[in-house]
């Protein structure tokens, strides 16, 4: 269902590039502020999850490029326009978010063998990482509609989640040390930051990987689209089955269907084409559809790959 009410989607509505514009903006914001406040209280954490603003900042940037370029037309040469340029900046995402993690990591660890007379300021931390608390929620719920079509969006909305996530856990530091005075919880929580991030740029890694590879979309079955199709009469097999999509929410279909002569000889065979498509279209989310259509006898000499 599509619905353009201004009041039934407001903001959230907007275009993916608007949206990750605002989003960059926020990042970049808090980013700065959690920079300043990682020099002035000497917490590790809000470095670490400066860091992660700062490369968030630069994957929204890699991801607004992605969605410029993908919305070019297409051409001749490149027959499907732009779309995969999302998966390539959902890659680059990913990447980043792996390196990220492992220098977190290396860091906290440090802290924790060699902590010398570390002193972290938990007040002020502790205001910080509210403030960037309450940005990243923003964002999220900024991005939340977009990302279920987009996975462009998906992987600025991942890595915002994981922002959310860090902000939370130097709150629960900044809070353990101005109870209790005890430092190391702060080099712990760059830990769990670092740990964190892998699990889901793994994912986004499997996604994109899954699209590269022209696999069928998940939650797409593809028997039971067969099945569907050889319910038309007149449909007597379906063979060379291929479904793959173009980025994350644009599916691609296309199939060999060997049809019984009278179709041929009724002149039916416009209407089961259209027929086949408006399916695919209304109950499996499947836009672009291919169909050859083929008389019974020629199609029983060929081979038949699924």
């Amino acid at each position: 269902m599509h619905d353009h009410a201004p009041a039934a989607g407001g903001i959230r509505s907007a275009g993916h590039r608007r949206l990750l514009t605002i989003s960059l903006c926020l990042t970049a914001t808090i980013m700065v502020v959690q920079v300043v406040g990682a020099v002035l209280t000497g917490s590790l954490a809000l470095l670490a999850d400066a860091a992660h603003m700062f490369t968030d900042a630069s994957a929204l940037v890699i991801a607004l490029i992605a969605a410029a370029v993908a919305a070019r037309p297409a051409d001749d040469r490149r027959t499907f326009g732009y779309q995969r340029a999302e998966v390539f900046g959902a890659l680059i995402n990913a990447v980043i978010l792996i390196a990220l993690a492992g220098w977190v990591g290396v860091e906290a660890v440090l802290r924790l063998i060699n902590p010398g007379e570390t002193e972290v300021a938990g007040g002020l931390m502790l205001v910080v990482a509210v403030v960037g608390l309450v940005a990243n929620g923003i964002s999220m719920w900024l991005l939340s509609r977009a990302q279920r079509t987009s996975i462009n969006v998906r992987g600025a909305y991942l890595e915002v989640m994981g922002d959310l996530i860090g902000s939370a856990t130097v709150i629960i530091a900044a809070i353990v040390i101005v109870t209790t005075g005890w430092m190391p919880a702060d080099a712990i929580a760059s830990m769990l930051i670092a740990v964190m991030i892998i699990p889901r740029a793994i994912s986004l890694l499997r996604e994109v990987f899954s699209v590269l590879a022209e696999s069928a979309p998940k939650g797409t079955a593809v028997s039971e689209i067969r099945q569907h199709l050889l319910g038309y009469d007149g449909v007597v097999g379906v063979h060379d089955v291929h479904v793959w999509q173009l980025t994350r929410g644009a599916p691609v279909f296309t199939a060999h269907v060997r049809v019984a002569p009278e179709l041929f000889e009724g002149g039916r065979s416009a209407k089961l084409l259209s027929d086949m498509q408006s399916c695919l279209a209304e109950h499996f989310d499947v836009e672009h559809s291919t169909f050859q259509i083929e008389p019974a006898e020629q199609s029983d000499c060929e081979p038949h790959h699924a």
